[in-house]
Order: C-alpha cells, then sequence, then structure tokens
C-alpha cells in the first residue's frame, strides 16, 4: 500500500471514500463539524440528528456521492468520546476507516486524522493503522480469497509539515510492515512454519532488513550445554534452532556499554509434549511462537530505524510434541546457566526454553533483558484479551513501558514478583522445579525465568491471550495480532 501525504482542504481530494473521524461527545455546530456539513450541503447534521449514525468507537456512517466533495463517497467514523480519544484510538480509527474501504473495495481513501498532536506521530500512527486493517490472513485459501486491498492511504491534513510527516510515514511503513510480519509468521500451519523454517525466514529477514541472522544447531547447544532447551526438542523430529538476530554495522562499544537483548518463545507447535493438551483448541498451538515472532518483527523493524542502543534478539525455536525419545514428567536436566531443573510438567516447556536463551543473551553482553512469551493460561485467566502480564526487576523499564502504552496501544498491566512466590517452584532433587501449584501461576512462571537472568535488570511480558484474535475487530482480520512489535520498537526509540 502507498502512503501520501496531501496538505490543504478535504473537499478537493479526489479518492474512492474520504474518512472524517467524529466525536461521541461532539456538537454539530463545532467549527470543525460545522465546515464539513456546510461543505456536504447540511449532510452531517441530519446523519447526526436522525441517529444514522451513533459516534461511538468504529461506528460508520457511508454516504455515497456526497454534495460538495471530490469523493466518491464519504464515511464518518466514531472516535468515541474526546476525553478517551489519543494516539493509540486515532490508529484504531485510521484503520477503521481503511477496512471499511476495502471491504467497499475502494482503491484509494483519504483519512483526515482528528486531535491536536505531534505532526510526525499522527503520520506514524495514522500508516500502522493503514497498514494493520490492509492486512488478510487468507493465504492458504483457493476459493472466495477477498483479493481486494486498499493501494492508496491519503493522510490529509490542513497545514504541510512535510519533513516531520514524511519521516513519521517512513517510520510507520516500517513498523507497520514489521508488526504484520510477524503476524504472517503466528498465522502459519505449524507444519508449514518449523524451526528450520523460521529460521530460515529469520534469515530472508535479515537480507531484507540489514540484520545479521546466526543459528546455532543442535550439537553446537549440545555442545554448550543449553539442556532446558533441548529437553522440550527431544520428542520431535524436528531440529531445534537458537536464532540470534543482530544489526549490522552497530559497534559493540566498551565493556561498560548498555546491550538491550529481546528474547521470545519461539514454540513452533506446543502439544504439551507427554504432559499433553486437551484436544480443544490445540490448533491455537501453532502460535505459541507469537512472541519470537514479535522479536523477529521488532529487530528487523529496528535495523530499517537504526536505534542508538545496541540491541539483539535470540528465538529459541522448539517443536514440543510426545513421543518415546520426549521428556517424561520427573526427569531432571542441568541447564546452561548451570542450574538443575526438575521438569514436573512438560507442557510447561516455554519457560525451559526462555531459561537457556536469558541466561546466553548475558554470555552474549546483554545488560538488560526483555523476554516476551505466551508462557501461561494463568496470564489470560488473569488479565483475558485485553491487557498482557508484565512482571520483572528492572522498574525503570516497566515504567518506560506501561508510559508508551497510550502510543503503542499494546496494554500492559504490572503484576508482582514478589520473593515469597518462589517456594511454589522449589524442588526437593534439583535446584528449581518449572512449575508451582495453580495459585499464582504467571508469576510463578516469572519466579522461574527470574532464576536465570539472576541480576540483570530484566523484564517479562507474558502476552497469551493478546497473541490472537477470535473474533475480528473493526480495524483488523481475524487471527494473529502481532502483539509486542511496537511495544518493543517503541522502547529503544
Amino acid at each position: 500500500m502507498q502512503i501520501e501525504h496531501k496538505a490543504g482542504r478535504y473537499s478537493g481530494i479526489i479518492c474512492d471514500l474520504l474518512a472524517y473521524p467524529i466525536f461521541e461527545d461532539e456538537a454539530v455546530d463545532s467549527p470543525e463539524l460545522q465546515a464539513l456539513n456546510e461543505e456536504t450541503g447540511g449532510v452531517l447534521k441530519a446523519v447526526l440528528s436522525s441517529g444514522e449514525l451513533k459516534p461511538e468507537t468504529h461506528n460508520v456512517c457511508r454516504i455515497h456521492k456526497p454534495r460538495g466533495l471530490k469523493a466518491e463517497r464519504l464515511l464518518l467514523v466514531g472516535a468515541g468520546k474526546q476525553s478517551q480519544f489519543g494516539l493509540s484510538r486515532l490508529r484504531d480509527v485510521a484503520g477503521t476507516a481503511v477496512r471499511n474501504g476495502r471491504l467497499a473495495g475502494c482503491a484509494t481513501v483519504a483519512f483526515v486524522p482528528r486531535g491536536e498532536y505531534p505532526p510526525a506521530k499522527v503520520a506514524q500512527v495514522v500508516t500502522e493503522g493503514g497498514f494493520y486493517a490492509n492486512y488478510e490472513a487468507d493465504v492458504y485459501k483457493t476459493k472466495d480469497k477477498e483479493g481486494r486491498e486498499v493501494e492508496k492511504l491519503i493522510l490529509v491534513t490542513s497545514k504541510p509539515s512535510p519533513g516531520k510527516i514524511d519521516d513519521g510515514i517512513k517510520r510507520g511503513t516500517v513498523v507497520g510492515n514489521a508488526t504484520n510480519f510477524a503476524r504472517t509468521l503466528a498465522n502459519e500451519p505449524s507444519n508449514i512454519l518449523t524451526p528450520s523454517q523460521f529460521a530460515a525466514r529469520a534469515l530472508e529477514a535479515g537480507e531484507r532488513s540489514g540484520l545479521e541472522v546466526e543459528i546455532l544447531e543442535r550439537d553446537q547447544m549440545e555442545k554448550l550445554g543449553m539442556n532446558t532447551l533441548l529437553a522440550v526438542s527431544r520428542g520431535s523430529d524436528e531440529p531445534p534452532k537458537m536464532i540470534i538476530l543482530r544489526i549490522k554495522g552497530q559497534e559493540k562499544g566498551g565493556p561498560k556499554a548498555s546491550v538491550h537483548a529481546f528474547v521470545g518463545k519461539g514454540v513452533t507447535f506446543d502439544s504439551g509434549g507427554i504432559s499433553i493438551k486437551p484436544g480443544e483448541k490445540m490448533e491455537d498451538m501453532k502460535a505459541d511462537m507469537a512472541g519470537g515472532a514479535a522479536v523477529l518483527g521488532a529487530m528487523s523493524a529496528l535495523a530499517q530505524l537504526r536505534p542508538r542502543q545496541r540491541v539483539i534478539g535470540l528465538i529459541p525455536a522448539v517443536e514440543n510434541l510426545p513421543s518415546g525419545k520426549a521428556t517424561k514428567p520427573g526427569d531432571v536436566v542441568k541447564s546452561y546457566l548451570g542450574k538443575t531443573v526438575e521438569i514436573i510438567n512438560t507442557d510447561a516447556e516455554g519457560r525451559l526454553i526462555l531459561a537457556d536463551a536469558l541466561a546466553y543473551a548475558r554470555a552474549l553482553g546483554a545488560t538488560h533483558l526483555v523476554d516476551i512469551a505466551t508462557l501461561t493460561g494463568a496470564c489470560v485467566i488473569a488479565l483475558g484479551a485485553v491487557n498482557a502480564g508484565m512482571m520483572g526487576t528492572d522498574q525503570q523499564t516497566m515504567d518506560r513501558m506501561l508510559k508508551n502504552c497510550s502510543f503503542t496501544g499494546e496494554r500492559l498491566w504490572q503484576l508482582p514478583l514478589d520473593e515469597d512466590y518462589r517456594k511454589a517452584i522449589r524442588s526437593e532433587i534439583a535446584d528449581i522445579k518449572n512449575v508451582g501449584n495453580r495459585s499464582g501461576g504467571a508469576i510463578t512462571a516469572a519466579k522461574f525465568l527470574q532464576e536465570f537472568v539472576e541480576d540483570t535488570p530484566w523484564v517479562h511480558l507474558d502476552i497469551a491471550g493478546v497473541d490472537l484474535d477470535h473474533d475480528g475487530r473493526p480495524f483488523a482480520s481475524k487471527g494473529a495480532t502481532g502483539f509486542g512489535v511496537r511495544t518493543l520498537v517503541e522502547l529503544l526509540s
């Protein structure tokens, strides 16, 4: 999709659809609405007075051949209450406009942003929203494929600000495409996206975006002693991969230079192993690598945006299946860090692969750690499909990430990490066991990971519940959400 900026009156824009947001608590005689009402010969007032449009968020009303406009259609988009409006909502409203344009078969959509925000930020979120809405996960359909895409999105502003807006469009294009790339990875069936194919996709992404990609194979991981990771992959014929991502040209710096590491869970299919899951909805476990997809998407974007801070990405990629070779409940393995782990439940596999990956990230020089994973069903019970859980020891970074939520639109909720939770994962025969009881499951999983980050500042994001959208939204198709890409990119901005 091409993004274009035009300054001036929206009434002169030639397009298939012109989208204009309307606030729920906005008087029809306000200066901006009065101007639109006059341009259209009173249509706006008639629509609002009749109740045909209630401007609650994402409600729409499409008007064909509107008087006074060169657009073929006028789309009035509900933007909710002005007091609750912000850049995150603006992104979604722009996406609703593009999604409606796509469904109506419009090749060109023009969008008029509302609210007083920095031009570069406006351009970025509108661009991101457009790319997000224009995405469809129907790659493998051979018929009934929608096949309609918006070819051009025009951002219409009253003032030029060309440099800032151009920069925002460029950034929004990079982040928007990276988010959709992560969605594509998580939507892939597990017979297509195996650990080996995940590694191949990372190599391809590296060529496109400027990433150095290193792949550790099973024999290398065996020599390094990554036995908690290898324990998860033992039941599968698919070989495990450790994907390491670096931005080309980033200087290593001195011994005290800070290095951020993003570590993403990459379980390309999770059956639960010997502790097998119920059959219902097991097909969703193809997306148990959504954290790894977010890391690859974010690193691809950062390689193009060139952050000042050094950053590396690690994705331990495995498949968790039962077989005669599979790890069994009660087995004990020695981790890369040297700590021994009693594996009580083989379905608590994500923390096992992250344990070795986090410890190895520290060995590579990471001074700050962020991991992202579809880690626990307990987090879904606690927070539903609205917020991701956040825990950690790096409060400064967590405060930044919480502050960024109003811009990224990816909501986070901090959960406690008190030391008292650790007693649930004490083992009688090893240093630690991989599960506790049912109480506080999201937190005890994080306490397990904390054993392997030790004193390195660390943040853990549990995105179970927000990785997939089963219902679809006015601004997005069903399927993978790409949650985490914007959060990770914005952290280093």
